[in-house]
């Protein structure tokens, strides 16, 4: 087999996930924003999805955020069986650890009992639902942190933190794996528990062999160097998987390489150097697309961040 035949083989075998919410009308903290063919149900939104999938023909797995797309009475079992007449499988599970009013001070860190015992019911019944739709990843994103110095002790919350990670993970399937995303600030206007890679990096190694750092592209602040993050924690086989998305600050959700075109080259470089050069194992690596477009035609949008991914 020739070099390039080795490279259309890696192309043909690029899989990326797309969000469920990505194609769901969406906003700002001001103000949500509609479109006409926007999805309203989970029914929609696979449908959505199949149809992205089948123009790609590299997203056959879906993102789901449960609360959004698992209310009380919406049959888990079910949805997989939608999901597969649109050609398409539930992929990573997404716990919703911010919506709820008892968050207000935190989820799994809040000083509040009845906040961490809320999370945690939650987070417990999104591993049923993972069983039941035979998804092996948990994806987990925290809105935690504290709006003014002495609101509350950040190392009391840390050891929160590291106390329900563990206890999830330990809850898991033998075969799921949990990922740790980051995000530099928002909503968390004076710290925010986990607030880069490193922080992401303790936590996941802390709760057990099958927790890694999951990268979001856009969750960083301007200037960060991210396939130097990309490398460190493949060279530390702690790299879980990504959403990509891109951004001129931190966390703007656009189309991926719409700001930066080289970063999407300069991250997947890096990836091939660890097989390639480092010996590492890249195979487990979940790439994921993690955005929502008030702007762009949902489907359209989906559609332009797969591609220039591929």
């Amino acid at each position: 087999m020739t070099d390039r035949d080795q490279l259309l083989t890696l192309l043909d075998e690029f899989r990326i996930e797309v969000p469920s919410w990505g194609f769901a009308d969406t906003g700002t903290r001001f103000g949500k924003f509609f479109q006409p063919a926007a999805a309203s149900t989970i029914d929609e939104k696979l449908a959505d999805a199949g149809i992205v999938h089948r123009y790609t023909g590299c997203c056959p797995t879906v993102a789901v955020h449960v609360l959004w797309d698992f209310s009380v009475g919406v049959d888990a079992t079910q949805t997989a069986q939608i999901a597969e007449k649109n050609g398409v499988r539930i992929g990573s599970i997404n716990p919703n650890l911010f919506q709820d009013q008892v968050y207000k001070f935190g989820s799994a860190t809040s000083p509040d009992e009845r906040a961490q015992h809320h999370a945690n019911r939650h987070v417990m019944d999104c591993i049923a639902i993972a069983k039941a739709v035979k998804s092996n990843l948990l994806s987990l994103w925290f809105a935690d942190g504290t709006n003014y110095p002495g609101q509350d002790d950040i190392a009391t919350r840390k050891q929160r933190m590291h106390g329900a990670l563990r206890q999830w993970h330990d809850a898991m399937p033998r075969d799921m794996t949990m990922l740790v995303e980051y995000k530099p600030f928002e909503p968390g206007f004076y710290h925010t528990d986990i607030a880069d890679w490193g922080m992401s990096y303790v936590f996941a190694k802390e709760a057990g062999p099958r927790a890694k750092v999951l990268v979001d592209t856009g969750h960083h602040l301007p200037g960060a160097n991210i396939e130097h993050i990309v490398a460190f924690l493949l060279d530390e086989e702690m790299l879980g998987g990504f959403h990509f998305n891109d951004r001129k600050y931190a966390d703007d959700d656009l189309t991926f390489g719409s700001i930066d075109p080289y970063a999407a080259f300069r991250i997947f470089h890096e990836i091939r150097n660890a097989a390639d050069i480092h010996k590492r194992d890249v195979s487990k690596i979940a790439y994921m697309i993690d955005q929502s477009h008030n702007l762009k035609p949902k489907i359209e949008a989906m559609i332009q961040t797969a591609t220039t991914a591929q």
